[in-house]
This record gives C-alpha cells, sequence and structure tokens, in this order.
C-alpha cells in the first residue's frame, strides 16, 4: 500500500500533528506523568481540595489584600500594577508556580463562582478580577476598601510583602 519513504513520510505528518494539538492543549495528557501542568508535578503530592479551599481561606484571612494569579497572565498584570501605582501592600500567590495551583484554582472557583484568575481579595472579600480592581480604583473606591483593613497591613507588612511588592506564596 505505501513505499517506505511514503510510510515514514505519513507517520512523520501525523506525529507532527498530533505534537501541534498537544501543544495546543487539545489533548489530554493523561500517559505522560510526570509533566508540568501550572505549578503542578503529577507525580508529587499534592493537597486535597478541602486543604485547597483552607489554604486559601487563611491566605485570605491573614492579609489585607491577595491576588491569586498566573505569571503570564495580563489581567493578573494589570491587577498587579494598580495596587503598585497606589503604593499598597498585597500578597501575590503565583498558581503557575504553586505546587496545588491546579486544585487552588478550582478551590478558588468553589468559594468565588468564577475560575479564572486574577481573584483579587480585599479585606476577606473577593472583589473580582483585573478589570474589576482597575474599575474600582478609577471610581475611586479601591483606595476606601484597602484603608478600611489598613491596621491589618501594617501588622503584616514585615512578612516581606510590602508597598509596591509582593511575595510569591506557595
Amino acid at each position: 500500500m505505501f513505499h517506505p519513504g511514503q510510510q515514514r513520510d505519513y507517520f512523520l505528518a501525523i506525529f507532527s500533528f498530533l505534537s501541534m494539538l498537544a501543544r495546543a492543549g487539545c489533548l489530554p495528557r493523561v500517559a505522560w506523568t510526570g509533566c508540568r501542568r501550572m505549578g503542578n508535578f503529577t507525580s508529587s503530592p499534592s493537597l486535597s481540595s478541602t486543604s485547597c479551599v483552607q489554604y486559601v481561606k487563611e491566605m485570605v484571612s491573614q492579609n489585607c489584600v491577595v491576588i491569586f494569579s498566573k505569571t503570564t497572565c495580563p489581567y493578573c498584570k494589570m491587577a498587579k500594577n494598580v495596587f503598585n501605582e497606589i503604593g499598597a501592600t498585597y500578597k501575590v500567590v503565583e498558581l503557575d508556580e504553586h505546587n496545588d495551583g491546579r486544585r487552588v484554582q478550582e478551590a478558588l472557583a468553589q468559594i468565588t463562582g468564577a475560575r479564572t484568575v486574577p481573584r483579587v481579595f480585599i479585606n476577606g472579600k473577593c472583589i473580582g478580577g483585573g478589570s474589576d480592581t482597575k474599575q474600582l480604583h478609577q471610581q475611586g473606591k479601591l483606595l476606601p476598601l484597602i484603608e478600611q483593613c489598613a491596621s491589618c497591613c501594617a501588622a503584616s507588612s514585615s512578612d516581606g510583602s510590602g508597598s509596591g511588592q509582593f511575595e510569591s506564596a506557595k
């Protein structure tokens, strides 16, 4: 049916096509154990769903401003830039660098009803994402929210999170 050269070309074409689909995220990586997905090594031990919900709640309760983010997300960068502009202290949890980033994101979806990042919390309440944060700032409503928890932020500023800086929590 195929000549030896044609068989090889056919195989390479199929392999190239499947590789392209895999890079685009269109194929499941079930058999590719050990692949890094959103900061998770599939072979490493991970937190349970309940532990991730507890982790999110602890981060939010211990920090006045928390941004659950991904390093490559433009909306996450937008939210961080807003806080940098006003010199606010905030804590960042980079989900794509976190050992349980995928599960933490699932916990955020469970808690807030939205799976997208960033998820920005001020004084224990989720205010939304990057566009929501920017809009609140433009309306002059962001700074008053931060000032409501100023005593909390002053107490936690010794943990490495300073004005315009962030600490990546793992």
